[in-house]
């Protein structure tokens, strides 16, 4: 009996339970990555969902679970609403080819699951598409390549729903159209809903592969009404008066670029500004310091000063006089700097005395010890330069 038991159990998990509905064959690059859908029955909606590797099912072990934390190389999520869990395995190596399971588990039973081989190949895999997620617009059409290498008919299916064999057929409300050349068919779906959205597969020999299409509302452009017109409705008119007011919408694309352009104005004159005062700034520092050095030179001139040299007696009157009566004089001649010279400093040589003394001398052989105005011949005058500090005023 337990034979018996065991036997069943192999053959149940070779030929699979119709509960979940998936790929058989499918055919991968190596180093790329693959989504494999799995649909299953509605009962198990809030059941765990699980991936399962190994070539039958009582030694296979589990390789990620939807109420666990996905790995890095395993992945799964669970669409409740159209009732598909997908697994996606990444980085794939010719290593990872082999048997996998989609499974649901079930408590206190036999847990629920279908098999599906991987094929990881260096080569152009049997089956393949250029992408597996794509996107479409309602009410447009998207075409889809599958690209394959082997015979046999091409098929086009939704996951779980009705086949298109033919050159063109309709699954539910899309109308699917298929062209065929070498190595390549093309799958057209036009008039696209958002009903349309879900899982397809790509059908040739024993291999699938899936692709998964969105359709969403296309996003609508707003227009610009080119005038406004105010009335007063008529009584029996149909139109009403905002029909015919209608306001004038202003795309969001030119809003932001009118903001850009303000906002790049109000940079532009602020920056202006700045400059502008940094220019007067600077002018008036050099202004300030053209005038401090002017004020801190000193102009002087070069004058000679002549001094008149007299005769000075004790009385105007006597015509004979002593050495005491002649006096003698000094006088002093400064000699003084230029204009438009400017110093801040001087040295002992900035400015020069003459002392200068006339004495009135008796003629050698004179011995008397006073004498008449005729007497005195000659006039001796002894002139000396001495150097005097000094700085000038101001």
């Amino acid at each position: 009996m337990a034979v018996h038991l065991r036997i069943l159990v192999i053959l149940t998990g070779l030929t699979g339970i119709h509960s979940i509905t998936t790929v058989s064959k499918v055919s991968v690059k190596a180093g790329g990555s693959v989504s494999i859908p799995c649909l299953y029955e509605s009962r198990y909606t809030n059941n765990v969902k699980f991936l399962c590797k190994g070539s039958d099912w009582i030694s296979c072990s589990d390789a990620v679970k939807t109420n666990e934390q996905s790995s890095g190389k395993f992945s799964i999520s669970d669409d409740k609403i159209q009732r598909i869990f997908t697994v996606t395995i990444k980085d794939l190596m010719e290593q990872d080819t082999g048997y996998y399971w989609c499974a649901v588990e079930i408590n206190n039973g036999v847990d629920v699951r279908k098999y599906f081989h991987l094929s990881v190949t260096r080569d152009t895999p049997a089956l393949y598409v250029d992408h597996q997620e794509i996107k479409g617009f309602v009410g447009e059409e998207i075409t889809i390549k599958c690209y394959h290498r082997i015979r046999g008919e091409m098929k086009w299916y939704r996951l779980g729903g009705s086949c298109v064999t033919r050159s063109s057929g309709s699954i539910k409300v899309t109308r699917e159209t298929i062209s065929r050349r070498v190595h390549v068919s093309t799958v057209t779906m036009s008039g696209l809903r958002t009903e349309s959205s879900g899982w397809y597969l790509c059908d040739k020999g024993d291999f699938q592969m899936p692709v998964h299409l969105t359709v969403t509302e296309k996003p609508t452009t707003t227009t610009v009404a080119a005038t406004t017109l105010f009335t007063t409705p008529q009584p029996g008119n149909t139109t009403t008066a905002s029909a015919d007011k209608e306001t004038t919408t202003v795309q969001g694309e030119q809003q932001s670029d009118s903001d850009d352009l303000k906002i790049l104005i109000i940079l532009l004159s602020l920056l202006i500004f700045i400059v502008i005062i940094i220019l007067f700034i600077w002018f008036m520092s050099k202004k300030h310091k053209q005038a401090k050095a002017a004020a801190s030179a000193t102009t002087a001139e070069v004058d000679i000063t002549y001094c008149n040299i007299e005769e000075m007696r004790k009385t105007s009157s006597q015509t004979s006089y002593t050495d005491s009566d002649v006096d003698v004089m000094y006088s002093s001649v400064v000699f003084k700097k230029p204009k438009r010279v400017l110093k801040t400093s001087c040295t002992d040589s900035d400015v020069d005395v003459m002392y200068s003394s006339v004495v009135f001398k008796k003629p050698k052989g004179l011995q008397k010890t006073s004498y008449t105005d005729s007497d005195v011949d000659v006039m001796y005058s002894s002139v000396v330069f001495r150097k005097v500090k000094a700085c000038p005023e101001g």
